[in-house]
């Protein structure tokens, strides 16, 4: 059978462009390609179109703004997660303009397909007295305890994303000085960031103890499970929220109620700022490619310190307000007011 354009531009898309030519993460192909099975699935159930029938001709707008309401009404599919399902397709016909250029007006047309907005996340981050606590709850007696404690004091000191630590070897420690450590973040860039002395020295013996030292070792994963594999994202957010609840049940101030490992790279970005290091420098640690993504962490601080002052302030100035709140008759006070 004939394989249809809108499969082989589909194919190469997911196998060649993301990976070759924008350098995707395998996590956010995943994504991509999740919301291609169920779009498929919507067209085959709804538009009673079979996948090896569906042309790109097929593909409209109009098909794209009810395949997206679709996700909503059936699938319960918050804004959010409509929105990430909707960059997955612009993604795709962006693509197409360059590829199926002879519809590049009704790929146009998908491209103006607008994202619904979305209430923004409380930024959730710990206190350097939360942080402290937190890693104070692993058990350095034991071979797990000792791997858990190097690897959020590095989370927490590197500002890594959770699959930068996942993917991290033992070759990409620098344990002589200057100490730093090679982060490979999004689109497979890379990025080297500095470590402190006291995070080293809870590295460096984890990583003696597991013999990661070794010339051999170089390319095992720093961290791995019980079956020497490298951990995954649900693991490492079990090994968080173990210790976690363990730290709340000590200061429930400390540790907020909803914590994830992403809140690590929060928190140091925070405390970084608050210590009054540059957004420039800041950036760099994150891997962000533009500073105005840096520049929420400057946003939510200055909210935070307007509401520790509100908190904090003493009603010195005498309690009046103008003079038309004392009168039942607004638009009197307005005709006389100069």
């Amino acid at each position: 059978m004939k394989p249809t354009d809108f499969s082989k531009s589909l194919t190469d898309f997911l196998s060649k462009y993301l990976p070759g030519e924008r350098g995707m993460s395998p996590n956010t192909i995943n994504s991509y390609k999740i919301t291609f099975i169920l779009f498929i699935g919507f067209v085959e159930s709804q538009k009673k179109i079979r996948v090896n029938k569906l042309s790109l001709k097929d593909i409209t707008k109009e098909c794209i703004n009810e395949f997206l309401e679709w996700l909503q009404r059936e699938r319960k599919c918050s804004d959010s997660t409509r929105n990430v399902r909707l960059a997955a397709i612009h993604s795709f016909f962006s693509y197409l303009q360059y590829e199926a250029p002879e519809n590049i007006n009704e790929w146009q047309r998908i491209l103006s397909i607008k994202v619904k907005k979305t209430k923004k996340r409380t930024m959730n981050y710990l206190t350097i007295e939360g942080i402290k606590l937190l890693l104070a709850q692993p058990d350095l007696s034991t071979k797990k305890g000792r791997r858990d404690l190097a690897m959020l004091a590095l989370m927490y000191d590197s500002a890594a994303r959770v699959q930068e630590v996942i993917d991290l070897t033992a070759s990409n420690v620098r344990l002589t000085k200057p100490f730093t450590i090679k982060l490979v973040g999004k689109g497979n860039k890379a990025r080297i960031v500095p470590l402190m002395d006291q995070q080293v020295m809870h590295l460096k013996y984890y990583m003696e103890k597991n013999h990661l030292l070794e010339p051999h070792a170089n390319l095992y994963p720093l961290f791995y499970n019980s079956r020497k594999e490298k951990l995954t994202r649900a693991g490492v957010y079990y090994i968080l929220q173990y210790y976690a609840s363990a730290a709340r049940k000590k200061d429930q101030k400390l540790i907020p109620e909803k914590i994830s490992p992403h809140s690590l790279r929060h928190s140091k970005a925070m405390h970084l700022l608050q210590a009054g290091v540059n957004l420039v420098y800041i950036r760099d640690i994150l891997g962000h490619e533009s500073v105005q993504t840096t520049e929420v962490y400057a946003r939510v601080d200055s909210k935070q310190k307007r509401e520790a002052i509100e908190k904090a302030y003493a009603d010195v100035v005498k309690r009046e307000g103008p003079l038309w709140t004392n009168n039942d008759n607004l638009l009197e006070w307005l005709k006389n007011f100069q």
